[in-house]
């Protein structure tokens, strides 16, 4: 993986802090799963695994009980778990975006946040599948999405968004682990190297897949790596634009836009890279030697991400006013009406607020340099991306074409367990990744430490400058 360094980006954008060198880069990240942790990490997890617990708990009671229990009603069939798969699923598109398309793009930053990023992007996924599986009333006959034998003959309708769904996520989901994965093995070799346990030493050799730091390792490592970064990046455009068109092809008013696929796509990144710095910025605290390496410029990167797809995402906001004005039809302008004035406009407003006018603070560099402030302005934005989710599906489903048919919808309490419980199970899932795993790449930064100070000549990456060990290879071979 070539990465094009100007000489000015290490003097204008340091990507790391601190006297690096390999040993120390290798020491730092492998260390952090190894070390005692702080009883912090103890209190967040216990809290993901109360809320996972809750999430198994509502699983098993919606089964047993039925849809019923949600606040789902005629016209409104649609309530929290579409709002929430899209959500879930636009949070899992930065990791994608920044460990595929910001690699093809030869953007050295990313290399301190994809691996985090990545994590977050399956565990989103993760959660976010529960909730169309079980909106079908009937997930143990989920088999039927899939075109397989069996005995009723069933075969999948391929014109139903439903089944593009199944596949757009399935298959993201399926090179997303992938990616994960590729880029693990040799920092999972480093971790069997040090290993202070046994098990340990098993556990990672076997994932580790036989790695031993060799030339045609390397080789065959970064072509496989660069091949699923080309895999992944399609998916970026093509899984959130699927999502989209569940709502596009419809005819009901205010879905029915030819503005939603890159609009989804706008969204998806920006709640990504929003979830992104909720993360990364307490993690960062929690784990001091992290800070050497995710920098203040990544930070500041990201947030100017943030600001570029907000205000995407916001002219998507004045296209569906203009469109709905001005398309002449009465139903398109009386929903443009309802959203300003109805009775969920305070949905309407707290979406703008939070995407539109909060993001514009992000312009002050002050601000993207105050870790608090950014923090904040993460979850604003993920709040407000939520209630853009609502706005869509509940407001243009609540009031159609015939007012005999309107009616209101309000989430139950199984709404909320539910959802909450994937929360904590994200929460559970982050935290794990982080006691188990090196957070980041570990050869990828080895490799740009390398080319920013010490010169790229354009012929491969560190392992290929690294100095061979003239005896027995010490604890931490191949580092």
């Amino acid at each position: 993986m070539q990465q094009t360094i100007r000489a000015t980006e290490i003097k204008e954008f340091p990507l790391f802090e601190g006297q690096q060198t390999y040993e120390r880069i290798t020491d730092q990240i492998t260390s952090i799963p190894m070390e005692r942790h702080p009883m912090a990490w103890t209190i967040m997890f216990g809290l993901g695994l109360i809320g996972a617990f809750a999430l198994l708990m509502a699983l098993v009671y919606l089964v047993a009980v039925g849809t019923g229990i949600w606040g789902i009603n005629q016209p409104v069939a649609w309530g929290f778990a579409i709002i929430n798969f899209v959500w879930w699923i636009g949070i899992g598109h930065a990791g994608t975006l920044i460990s595929a398309i910001l690699l093809l793009l030869r953007q050295a930053w990313r290399m301190s946040i994809n691996r985090f990023a990545e994590a977050m992007t399956i565990f989103a996924v993760m959660c976010a599948g529960i909730f169309p599986l079980f909106h079908t009333g009937r997930p143990w006959v989920a088999y039927w999405l899939f075109p397989i034998p069996n005995w009723l003959a069933m075969w999948p309708q391929f014109r139903s968004p439903l089944e593009w769904d199944v596949w757009a996520v399935s298959t993201y989901f399926t090179v997303s682990v992938l990616f994960w994965y590729m880029g693990l093995i040799p920092d999972l070799a480093k971790m069997r190297d040090r290993a202070k346990t046994k098990l340990s030493r098993i556990l990672n050799g076997i994932f580790a897949l036989g790695w031993r730091n060799s030339a045609i390792h390397w080789m065959r490592w970064e072509q496989a790596y660069l091949l699923l970064a080309g895999l992944s990046t399609p998916l970026v455009l093509s899984v959130h634009s699927i999502v989209s068109l569940d709502f596009a092809i419809s005819i009901v008013p205010g879905w029915h836009v030819t503005i939603f696929p890159p609009y989804f796509v706008a969204g998806a990144i920006f709640s990504g890279f929003a979830m992104v710095l909720t993360l990364v910025i307490p993690f960062r605290i929690l784990y001091p030697k992290l800070k050497e390496y995710i920098t203040m410029n990544h930070i500041d990167m990201m947030a100017k991400v943030m600001l570029a797809t907000g205000w995407i995402v916001f002219y998507g906001y004045l296209c569906e006013m203009f469109f709905g004005m001005y398309s002449g039809n009465q139903f398109e302008q009386f929903l443009v009406v309802n959203r300003f004035f109805g009775p969920y406009w305070a949905a309407y407003w707290a979406l703008i607020f939070c995407n539109g006018i909060v993001p514009q603070l992000l312009w002050s560099p002050k601000i993207r340099q105050n870790l608090l402030v950014l923090f904040i302005i993460s979850i604003i934005v993920n709040i407000g991306m939520w209630f853009e989710r609502f706005v869509i599906v509940v407001m243009s489903l609540h009031r159609d074409f015939f007012p005999s048919a309107w009616g209101m919808y309000t989430p139950t309490i199984s709404d909320w367990w539910l959802y909450l419980g994937t929360i904590g199970f994200f929460i559970m899932m982050m935290f794990l990744f982080a006691r188990f795993i090196p957070m980041l790449a570990v050869a990828e930064l080895k490799e740009l430490w390398y080319k920013l100070y010490h010169g790229h000549n354009g012929h491969g990456g560190v392992h290929a400058h690294e100095p061979k060990p003239t005896a027995p290879a010490p604890q931490g071979g191949g580092q």
